[in-house]
């Protein structure tokens, strides 16, 4: 398989911002021995989000076939990715999405989490999609928390979120779903903490990204880097995803509020199909570097092929003890595929 088109990206520009609605794109940094999707508008650093309201973004996607049968998402020709590019905005702005279909099958893009028309639904039961070849333009918009009677408060569209084919194959697109044509979607609050790597995980039936262990994604960081972690489902199987050494609050961020903030502090969440969700950590945080595992923790799963490695180097981005011994043991590792 090539590893362009599954896991591993070419380096793009990291300076493009959200906060001032740049179009730029970019990707985020990745050792030799693994990479993460690409990402739309995204603001780096560790600290709290900051742009101007009801920005309007407009990007193009290009939708290719690559080897073994897959499909990708990409933000230029030839680069297309499973998945496909990380696209973020704000509460209050607008994505306006033109798709490019460089193939010779029908397929779309279809949001979760946010709010279109249904000429945007990316659905043929709207008749939205792309026809081999053509070009259409979808447009994603999203809103901030509003007051509502008796005290209460109709939810904003901040979170992580996903899109994918609703086309190819059948009316809900299940073979471009199978096949890759999936990425993540990050709608953040204002003031909102923001990461210095981000890193997408789909869970599509027994594959990783589209991949089986040994050759699943291997994502870096080094000690102490604020990395985001996006976790999505997809296909037709019951999953969880686990991350050694690290752990989160399971709200909407990751992190908690305060010392009152009732949110439970986890390691392991369902992740089934259609299902997403997202987090941010400190590598090595309190437990130092090294190769650390992710998977999902039912049993035959991850004993199928379903694990990677989250490498959390030195601070100085050297390798720490006992790392490389681990890898070539992951890699030489015997899963039982088709448990």
């Amino acid at each position: 398989m090539d590893d362009h088109a599954v896991g591993s990206h070419r380096h793009l520009s990291r300076r493009s911002l959200i906060a001032t609605g740049a179009l730029a794109t970019g990707a985020l940094a990745a050792g030799a021995l693994g990479a993460s999707a690409p990402t739309l508008g995204t603001a780096f650093g560790g600290s709290p989000a900051r742009a101007a309201a009801g920005v309007t973004k407009k990007v193009t996607i290009y939708a290719e076939q690559l080897p073994d049968g897959l499909f990708g998402y990409g933000l230029a020709p030839g680069q297309a990715t499973v998945p496909g590019p990380i696209l973020e905005m704000y509460e209050g702005d607008t994505l306006e999405i033109t798709l490019v279909n460089t193939t010779n099958q029908r397929l779309s893009i279809h949001p979760h989490g946010v709010d279109y028309s249904t000429d945007s639904d990316g659905s043929p039961f709207n008749a939205s999609f792309n026809n081999p070849g053509e070009t259409r333009t979808y447009v994603w918009r999203s809103h901030e928390m509003v007051a509502a009677a008796g005290r209460r408060y109709m939810p904003g569209s901040a979170g992580y979120w996903h899109y994918h084919d609703h086309a190819m194959g059948t009316d809900h697109g299940t073979a471009g779903v199978a096949k890759g044509l999936y990425g993540a979607l990050i709608v953040r609050r204002r003031g909102d903490m923001l990461p210095a790597k981000q890193f997408t995980v789909v869970f599509n039936d027994m594959m990783i990204n589209n991949r089986m262990a040994p050759d699943t994604p291997m994502f870096e960081a080094n000690l102490g880097d604020r990395v985001e972690w996006i976790a999505i489902g997809h296909g037709g199987t019951f999953h969880t995803f686990h991350l050694h050494a690290h752990r989160w609050a399971d709200n909407r961020t990751g992190m908690l509020e305060g010392p009152s903030d009732p949110s439970l502090v986890i390691d392991n969440k369902d992740l089934n199909p259609g299902s997403s969700f997202g987090f941010q950590v400190l590598a090595g945080e309190g437990v130092g570097p090294g190769a650390w595992m992710y998977h999902c923790h039912v049993q035959f799963h991850s004993d199928g092929g379903m694990a990677g490695i989250f490498l959390v180097r030195n601070a100085d981005g050297s390798m720490p003890p006992g790392a490389e011994e681990a890898i070539h043991r992951f890699q030489g590792h015997t899963h039982t595929h088709g448990s």
